[in-house]
């Protein structure tokens, strides 16, 4: 009878919770990740509440997590996952310009940014980078981030002086969103609104309230 060898035992796939309201969207990264030999998806979210469930309850090696998110930014989710779970790495993935978040990503304890439009293997090789100790950004945004770190930024009236608070806020005027539905969309009081919108406009060196608006949705159309 031919003697049994004794296969080595492969190592655990690494597990991956991923966070997304948009189900088709999902739905693909899931297909994408569970094509992997070595990944596989152990959850799924699609808004903030589930996804501090799903962290407690299944205690990921990774999570992917959308920075647009019904009820709750993927930027402040970073920060509870980050405060509940400080060993998860976090790697965004996101339809937003990474000029524009990236570096707040990274300065709130993310470990990547990837844009959504990006290829599959740029998706899994920014996951592989992330679970291997490393952070996943592009090369113009890894340059913009060290230019910050030493202190090599714009002039003190840059969008970039703003908190992630007071950045959202700007946006979401430049957008066209009065006062009180930003209040209601970010949980906040009017009267919270009211106090970052004049914070906003000391840091750019506004006026008034008219001058904030056009300079938010000036800055806003040119983002494209």
């Amino acid at each position: 009878m031919p003697k049994k060898t004794n296969q080595p035992a492969l190592p655990p796939k690494k597990r991956v919770l991923v966070v997304d309201d948009h189900p088709v969207f999902r739905a693909g990264l899931t297909v994408l990740v569970n094509l992997e030999a070595d990944l596989a998806v152990c959850g799924e979210a699609h808004d903030a509440v589930q996804a501090m469930s799903a962290l407690e309850r299944l205690q990921p090696d990774l999570v992917l997590l959308d920075m647009s998110l019904p009820g709750k930014s993927g930027l402040e989710l970073l920060k509870d996952i980050r405060a509940f779970s400080p060993q998860t790495p976090v790697l965004i993935i996101s339809m937003h310009d990474e000029t524009l978040y990236a570096e707040r990503v990274i300065r709130a304890g993310g470990r990547g940014y990837i844009m959504k439009q990006e290829g599959p293997e740029k998706i899994i090789h920014a996951i592989r980078r992330v679970l291997s100790g490393g952070i996943s950004v592009s090369e113009s945004i890894s340059t913009q981030i060290l230019d910050a770190l030493s202190g090599a930024k714009s002039g003190a009236s840059s969008v970039s002086t703003l908190t992630d608070r007071e950045f959202e806020i700007y946006r979401l005027l430049g957008q066209g969103k009065e006062p009180h539905d930003i209040a209601r969309s970010l949980h906040l009081s009017i009267k919270t609104v009211d106090t970052h919108r004049m914070h906003i406009r000391q840091k750019l060196g506004l006026r008034n309230a008219t001058e904030l608006i056009h300079h938010a949705t000036r800055w806003v159309g040119e983002q494209g």
